[in-house]
């Protein structure tokens, strides 16, 4: 009967526990936009590609490494689609450590396309020791690491507000009501007009967000448009497939006489 009993007591706050949990998710429901990439038919939007890619190098390059990258992707197909010019003039601007050269020695270089984006840190000791202890992410893939994807990232970016009354943060710390915890060791990264894009685009904080958010959508999934079209066109030969197999059986079934 105790066994029961304490069974009984489990299920109830197991059940309580699990409601609680889905009210609080639905406070704090995601934001979102009018991503161009969602979707069956979804593509992504050029020009937010490369806004994307220059909050990403003036805002967020200087702590988030995006190593799976190379320079040469900014210029292929079904990405930012840079002219072969533009990324080679985008990796001239950063340095490489390459050798040993005829005498042993390493040296640095401008970066050419093949190289991978240059990352700010030599050493994870050394992204930890200058970020206050939290390791910044690496952004190549953030937006399928996080589960909310690119709505969670998005949100995060737009999420900074004051602490609510009773809650103190250690120093350092900052209040993000989307945040796991809702404490992050990152300062908001974005204000309106910080930077000047190319294009003339308004830079607010919620096109910014947009934007980096839609180039670290490629970055993660940069095969997103090919699989798409593959998958229409998979779609479009099986209808064709059902349609010839049932014309097929309506011939045959034809010649068969009806028993009376």
């Amino acid at each position: 009967m105790k066994n029961i009993f304490k069974t009984i007591c489990l299920i109830f706050l197991l059940t309580n526990f699990s409601v609680i949990s889905v009210a609080a998710e639905e406070e704090k429901k995601l934001l979102s936009t009018d991503w161009s990439f969602k979707g069956y038919f979804g593509k992504f939007d050029r020009g937010s590609l490369q806004r994307g890619y220059q909050v990403y190098q003036e805002v967020c390059a200087s702590c988030h490494s995006m190593k799976y990258l190379s320079y040469r992707n900014l210029s292929e197909k079904g990405g930012p689609e840079f002219s072969e010019e533009q990324a080679k003039a985008i990796a001239s601007n950063f340095e490489v450590t390459d050798g040993p050269n005829d005498d042993g020695e390493m040296f640095t270089r401008p970066a050419k396309l093949s190289d991978k984006f240059v990352n700010p840190y030599l050493n994870d000791k050394e992204a930890i020791a200058s970020n206050g202890g939290a390791y910044p992410p690496d952004m190549s893939v953030l937006v399928k690491a996080r589960s909310g994807g690119a709505d969670y990232v998005y949100s995060v970016l737009l999420g900074y507000e004051d602490p609510p009354s009773g809650i103190i943060l250690d120093d350092g710390v900052y209040y993000n009501k989307y945040m796991y915890g809702n404490a992050i060791k990152m300062p908001n990264p974005l204000s309106d007009g910080l930077v000047e894009y190319n294009d003339g685009t308004e830079a607010t904080e919620e096109q910014m967000a947009k934007d980096v958010v839609t180039f670290l959508a490629w970055s993660a999934e940069p095969h997103l448009e090919a699989r798409h079209k593959i998958g229409f066109k998979a779609i479009i030969y099986l209808i064709i497939l059902a349609l010839l197999a049932y014309l097929s059986m309506k011939r045959v079934w034809s010649r068969v006489e009806p028993k009376v």
